[in-house]
Parts: C-alpha cells; sequence; structure tokens
C-alpha cells in the first residue's frame, strides 16, 4: 500500500512537470518572439496552444537513427539517465508546507548529489556519438557544470549557515522574518548566474554552441533521444528556478503578511516565484550573446569562486559574532 501510494504521488509530481515542460517551451518561444517583434508560434490551435503536442508527436513518431560508429547501449542510455535525473530531483522539493514527496533533513546534499550526476549523461552522449562535435560539447559541459558547482555550493553553504538545516522545508520556514534574498543579494545574484551556467543556457550555452560545435553533445540524436534530452534540460531549469525561490525567495510564504494575500494558497505564491524565474532565463537567452569559454571559466574560477567563498567566511563571522548561529547553544 505504501510503495502504491508514493508511485502515485510520484506521477502527480511528474505528470504536472512534463506538461510544464512542454509549455515552457511555447511560453519562452512566445516571449522571445515579443522581444524580436514578430509573431511566435499561433497557427496550431488558437494562439499556439497546441504546439507543444504537435512538437512531441513529430519528435515521437520521428525514426530513431543510430550512428553506425556509435556505441549502441550508451547512446540509447544517455538520453534516458539525462531525463530520469531531471526528474528524481523534485522528489525534495516542497511546494507548500506539507505538499512535498520526501521531506528529508539532508534535502540540500540530496540535490547536490542528483545535479553531480546530472554530468554523466552528458558525457556518456558525446563519448558514444564517436563524433568530435558531440565529444567537444561533452567535454565543455563537464568542465562547465564541475566549475560552477563549487560556487553554487559555497553560495548555499551561506543560506544553509542562516538557517542552521540541509532541510529544504525548515529553510523556506527561516525566512518567515525576512527572505535571504535581501540580506544575501550579492550571493543570490551570483547564484541565478551560477545557474544559467549549471543548466547551460543563455549565455553559457557553449556545450550547445551551434557557431562552432553545431549542437553539441546532442548532434547526433533524433527523434525520441533528441525529446528526452529537451525535457531532461528545461526540467532542469524549473528545478534550478524553484531551488533560487526556495533558498532565497521563501518558498511558498507570501511576499507580505496581510489578511488578502496570505489567504492565496502557499503553492500558487511558490508558482508564481518560480514562473518570474523562468522568465529571467528566456530573457537572458534573448537579451546577451554567448561568451567566450575562456570568459566562462574565468568568471567561474577567478570571479565566482572567491566572491562566494569571501561571503562564507564573511557571513560565518556574522552570525559567530552576534552568536546568531542556529545551532549554537
Amino acid at each position: 500500500m505504501f510503495v502504491f501510494i508514493t508511485v502515485i504521488k510520484s506521477l502527480l509530481i511528474a505528470l504536472p512537470l512534463i506538461i510544464a515542460v512542454a509549455y515552457f517551451t511555447l511560453v519562452e518561444r512566445k516571449i522571445m518572439a515579443g522581444i524580436q517583434r514578430r509573431r511566435g508560434p499561433d497557427v496550431v490551435g488558437a494562439w499556439g496552444l497546441i504546439q507543444p503536442f504537435a512538437d512531441a508527436a513529430k519528435l515521437i513518431l520521428k525514426e530513431t537513427i543510430l550512428p553506425s560508429t556509435a556505441n549502441t547501449v550508451l547512446f540509447v542510455i544517455a538520453p534516458i539517465l539525462s531525463f530520469m535525473l531531471s526528474l528524481v530531483g523534485w522528489a525534495v522539493i516542497p511546494f507548500g508546507e506539507t505538499y512535498v514527496l520526501a521531506d528529508i533533513n539532508i534535502g540540500v546534499l540530496y540535490l547536490f548529489a542528483i545535479s553531480s550526476l546530472g554530468v554523466y549523461g552528458i558525457i556518456m552522449s558525446g563519448w558514444a556519438s564517436n563524433s568530435k562535435y558531440a565529444f567537444l560539447g561533452g567535454l565543455r559541459s563537464a568542465a562547465q557544470m564541475v566549475s560552477y558547482e563549487v560556487s553554487i555550493g559555497f553560495i548555499l553553504i551561506a543560506v544553509i549557515l542562516c538557517a542552521g538545516s540541509l532541510n529544504l522545508t525548515t529553510i523556506v520556514m527561516s525566512q518567515q522574518t525576512v527572505w535571504y534574498g535581501l540580506p544575501l543579494f550579492p550571493m543570490f545574484f551570483m547564484f541565478f548566474i551560477s545557474a544559467l551556467a549549471e543548466t547551460n543556457r543563455h549565455p553559457f550555452d557553449l556545450p550547445e554552441a551551434e557557431a562552432e560545435l553545431v549542437a553539441g553533445y546532442n548532434v547526433e540524436y533524433s527523434a525520441a533521444g533528441f525529446a528526452l534530452f529537451f525535457l531532461g534540460e528545461y526540467a532542469n531549469m524549473i528545478m534550478m528556478s524553484s531551488v533560487t525561490t526556495i533558498m532565497f525567495l521563501g518558498g511558498w510564504l507570501p511576499i507580505i503578511d496581510v489578511f488578502p494575500i496570505n489567504m492565496v494558497p502557499g503553492p500558487i505564491w511558490f508558482g508564481l516565484k518560480v514562473c518570474f524565474f523562468v522568465a529571467l532565463f528566456v530573457w537572458a537567452r534573448a537579451a546577451y550573446p554567448r561568451y567566450r569559454y575562456d570568459q566562462l571559466m574565468r568568471l567561474g574560477w577567478k570571479v565566482f569562486l572567491p566572491l562566494s567563498l569571501g561571503w562564507v567566511l564573511f557571513i560565518a563571522g556574522i552570525l559567530l559574532g552576534f552568536n546568531w548561529l542556529p545551532f549554537i547553544i
């Protein structure tokens, strides 16, 4: 019975997430069309609302082409692994005070572990494709994700010091007085920029650079394999937006604690904040040119790493000096 309930809860998270990813692609195309002063998708269904389903049907019904020189087993497993890892991270994301699948006490470490494993799918696809473009894209992605995970880790350590817990629900509840995005605004800003790099999005989409790598690590993929990579990338963007909301914008907590506003259900507030960051992902794609690879590495190792480490020491010194560390008795 317990297993059955867990499966039902997992489906209640996974199915809406897949639908959200599908419509995220439509919203992205509409926002970019508005920025570039054009119409965007508007033929399939009213205002183009059925366009995501048409794209999904096209990808599923196309023939899956396996390169003759590829390592077939790893070539097939790579997109499946990337897609599954983009889903399992949602197990610890709290949408409300009681709306969470697994409210574990090491939720932050769990997210770290899943995000660290995510690079394996990309490396496998780049190597198994037996293509120079795919291999270079896989190497770029591995170096990029590892580089920015370090600064993301230091930034989250500062939030953990302030909250005194690795539990994501506890971190949200500790922001009832003030959201951490205000006193930790420089770290908040660095975290969002690092999230762009971690998800291989503009202006840090070097692993998929069309100009020099055609499409990077997924250049040899078509049909369902490409669709799984596509779904995994967009699901990771929504998850990083959710983590940013939880860590810095109070999760499901309302903006101000007044009667008409605090009666709105917490998951709705959570969804609105996530949509705000998702829109920022799209805006960054439309507004900024791609970085050079040496600029990307310099930003991660010579700017974000020392700044995030310095801020951790600064925050820890303030909390210790005023005896504000939550775990000090």
